[in-house]
């Protein structure tokens, strides 16, 4: 890795991380409204996941996809504007905060459904394969996801079929409040792959440059045709489900300990360590970024709603 590339990982995670704590903001303001899922203490997974992808890679996630849009590359505004349901965001004002997605990035989506983008992301990889394309499908979904149908159908297929997949668990500890040891039969999510003959993996999802080589390495692996592989990925997420939840559910001791173990201060105390970059070319960025969430926050608010006559747009395929 040259040094942009070092910087510029840790510039997308600060991104993500001030996207997120600007729109919590908005909510509590009443301008966004319906459910909000904060990717806040998961910076460091869509980072390394996207920062190894290929641009004909396929990518489709959960509804918990902020922080997934801002690193394939869509604009913080259109990410904001889209949140607030205003014409400017990306899905043009019609998707809100669970269904943000850029065809033109190869990002088929945030959806909002526990687990029935699994299916999908089967399908868009036999489409590839079945059309000779040197292509991966990433599909990101949460550990909640793991324990319904469309998780084991999707896996299933995927083997049966050799599909060129990368199936990547968020594993951020709970499934809205349930642990995942009150839910799941086995605390790691990576052994239900063994019942599908599928190779697996475990990761540290709190260090960037650990999500980014593991993905390097599987997805290479992947390209040359071993097939489907799930990766679990251990992370934790700072906030509640979504906002409006009370977080009965956990101890406050419990956040502070991860947080000590928080992604960008990890990634920041190595750039540092490494000589990489100083104190200073970090807080430049730090303020770069801060200057960019205000104007994105500013263009969201400025922007204008939808017209009417878009309630019949883009109901039918050209």
């Amino acid at each position: 890795m040259d040094t942009q590339l070092y910087l510029d990982l840790y510039y997308q995670m600060v991104l993500i991380r001030l996207v997120e704590e600007a729109a919590a903001q908005l909510y509590q303001q009443g301008k966004i409204g319906g459910f909000l899922h904060l990717y806040i203490g998961q910076e460091a997974v869509s980072t390394g996941l996207i920062s190894a992808r290929q641009p004909q890679d396929r990518v489709i996630t959960a509804y918990r996809d902020h922080g997934v849009a801002i690193n394939v590359g869509i604009p913080a505004k259109e990410v904001l504007a889209e949140l607030l349901g205003k014409a400017t965001g990306v899905s043009k004002g019609k998707g809100g905060s669970m269904h943000l997605a850029d065809v033109q990035r190869n990002f088929w989506g945030g959806h909002a459904i526990v687990g029935a983008h699994l299916p999908i992301a089967a399908g868009l990889a036999l489409g590839d394969q079945y059309q000779g394309k040197d292509a991966v499908t990433i599909c990101m979904f949460g550990d909640g996801a793991t324990n319904i149908g469309f998780f084991h159908e999707a896996l299933n297929l995927s083997k049966v079929w050799n599909l060129p997949v990368l199936w990547v668990c968020e594993n951020n500890q709970y499934g809205m409040g349930t642990a995942v040891e009150r839910a799941s039969a086995v605390d790691e999510i990576r052994q239900k792959a063994l019942g599908y003959d599928m190779p697996n993996s475990r990761v540290d999802g709190m260090d960037v440059l650990a999500v980014r080589q593991a993905a390097l390495e599987v997805l290479e692996k992947i390209r040359a045709g071993s097939g489907p592989h799930l990766m679990e990925i251990v992370t934790y997420r700072y906030r509640g489900h979504s906002m409006g939840d009370p977080e009965r559910y956990r101890q406050a001791e419990e956040v502070k300990r991860w947080q000590e173990n928080d992604p960008i201060g990890i990634y920041r105390r190595y750039l540092e360590g490494q000589a990489i970059a100083s104190a200073d070319d970090l807080d430049a960025i730090d303020r770069r970024v801060e200057q960019e969430v205000a104007e994105a926050v500013r263009f969201a608010e400025e922007s204008p709603e939808p017209p009417p006559e878009a309630l019949f747009e883009h109901i039918y395929a050209e």
